[in-house]
């Protein structure tokens, strides 16, 4: 199953692609401010080119686990995006994912490899 994970902010939103198994995951690139209209056509434009069957989108959660503004901003964002598109949208935990793309990232955006990890641990949680 073909996944696009999204790691959403409001000025750059970072995305990654998985292969059509669902066992790899490798960065995309950003789409800056998704909330403005140019931003939002970026980013379905993106999302058709990629034909994905699933969309995760990072749910930035406290380190306590709880959602707070930004987390609320990110469920607002999800909520359009569903409306948007025919494609399944869920989230999923993001905790440490940016700071393990600041980790060394190469030639890749660092919200693209951000969602890079969030998108291998979720292909890690579907595999079991």
């Amino acid at each position: 199953m073909k996944v696009v994970a999204i790691d959403y902010g409001r000025a750059r939103t970072g995305l990654a692609v998985s292969d059509a198994t669902g066992l790899l995951a490798r960065p995309v690139g950003v789409v800056e401010k998704v909330r403005t209209r140019a931003g939002r056509d970026a980013l379905l434009a993106q999302l058709a080119e990629l034909e994905p069957e699933r969309i995760v989108v990072g749910l930035p959660l406290t380190l306590r686990g709880e959602r707070g503004e930004q987390a609320k901003e990110t469920l607002g964002f999800v909520s359009d995006l569903a409306r948007l598109t025919d494609v399944p949208v869920e989230t999923y935990d993001e905790r440490f994912t940016t700071t393990l793309a600041t980790r060394g990232h190469g030639h890749h955006p660092t919200d693209a490899v951000a969602a890079a990890h969030l998108l291998e641990g979720y292909l890690r949680r579907l595999a079991g």
